[in-house]
């Protein structure tokens, strides 16, 4: 639809947002997961709805709709809309005169007379201020804000950048940090300015793990490697690994997908690491690199021993078992001589009776 029809496109994501919140009203979002999708709908939508080539009345037009959601946005789901403001308005004039609707209100809320109040159209001025380019009415609006809190800070970090004071856009940001404020969205922030600059190994240096923190070791490793890609893999997996001691183990997909297999060998020696992608590991590796199938198939064994894993299952044991079996028979070796280490290891010596026990039958 989008490409067939880009006003019809925003005409539904417009639709489409303001119906959001009264449609999700009922349902249970005490996991977070709800509102992250809203958020990424937001960012998906918002750009189909600027991209429209409409008249400012039509334009306009929708705004009114989407503001008038805004306010009756009770849980909230949909207040990322209002960092997005600027964007929708497209045009710095239609940016500067929401800007001037909102920006008493906006003031006096955050201002030290505030007393706690909160307005829906808050980060929606700023957004609106900032795509004005009224970037001097930016910065003083957010310095006049009673909390250092991000959400406000951040724009004025994109103002002074905006009015070319980087140095002043970093110190800005770093004074954002307290107990409360996001790590890796000021980190992001402070890395984006030294790295537009070109001031690459002090964005690496400083910056990179905290602003590229995601949610697994692996996505973490990938998004820097993305990023810094001067930088040998080998290096960032190191620095990685220096910045979290005792969680060795839990990088040993990353060493993996970088193809560092001795390194990925040496960390599952040295802390704990998820069975489950150690027998995927072996699998995956059967065929291709045996003897390393074979390393990370005894190891899922070992850790599984020791009472790594969560909700491990014999049929776990049994898959790597297999792993084992095919990774021996592809290197040559008989299946006696395997079963006769498994035993060696898992007899009754054994840390736990459990893996002993699976295996019984098929080692004996």
């Amino acid at each position: 639809m989008a490409r067939s029809d880009a006003v019809l496109a925003a005409e539904g994501a417009v639709l489409l947002l303001e119906k959001l919140s009264p449609a999700l009203e009922q349902v249970d979002s005490s996991s977070g997961a709800m509102g992250t999708a809203v958020n990424r709908a937001i960012d998906a939508l918002a750009p189909l709805i600027a991209a429209a080539t409409v008249d400012s009345i039509i334009r306009q037009a929708w705004l009114e709709r989407l503001f008038e959601a805004l306010q009756e946005d009770q849980m909230p789901y949909i207040g990322h809309l209002a960092d997005v403001w600027g964007e929708l308005s497209v045009t710095p004039d239609m940016a500067s005169a929401w800007a001037d609707r909102l920006l008493p209100i906006t003031a006096h809320v955050i201002g030290p007379d505030g007393q706690g109040g909160f307005f829906v159209g808050t980060t929606a001025c700023m957004s609106a201020l900032y795509v004005a380019y009224r970037f001097d009415e930016l910065l003083a609006l957010v310095d006049s804000a009673r909390m250092t809190w991000w959400g406000y800070r951040q724009w004025g970090v994109k103002a002074l950048v905006a009015l070319g004071r980087p140095e002043e856009a970093l110190r800005y940001a770093e004074q954002s940090r307290d107990a409360h404020a996001p790590e890796s969205a000021i980190a992001l922030a402070c890395e984006m300015i030294l790295l537009t600059r070109g001031m690459t190994d002090e964005a690496y240096r400083r910056y990179a793990i905290a602003a590229n923190r995601s949610g697994t070791y692996l996505a973490t490793f990938r998004a820097i490697a993305r990023k810094y890609p001067g930088r040998s893999h080998a290096a960032i997996l190191q620095d990685l690994i220096d910045s979290e001691p005792g969680s060795e183990g839990k990088w040993f997909a990353a060493a993996k997908d970088a193809g560092l297999f001795d390194l990925a060998t040496s960390l599952i020696q040295t802390s704990p690491t998820d069975p489950r992608i150690l027998i995927r590991a072996a699998r995956e590796f059967v065929q291709r690199q045996p003897a390393f199938a074979i390393t990370c198939g005894m190891a899922a064994l070992r850790w599984i021993d020791a009472g790594a894993g969560y909700e491990i299952t014999p049929a776990d044991v049994l898959d790597a078992y297999a792993a084992l079996t095919d990774a021996a028979c592809v290197c040559g070796a008989s299946r006696d001589v395997l079963n006769a280490r498994l035993r060696e290891q898992f007899g009754p010596g054994a840390t736990s009776a459990f893996v002993s026990k699976v295996l019984a039958p098929h080692i004996r």
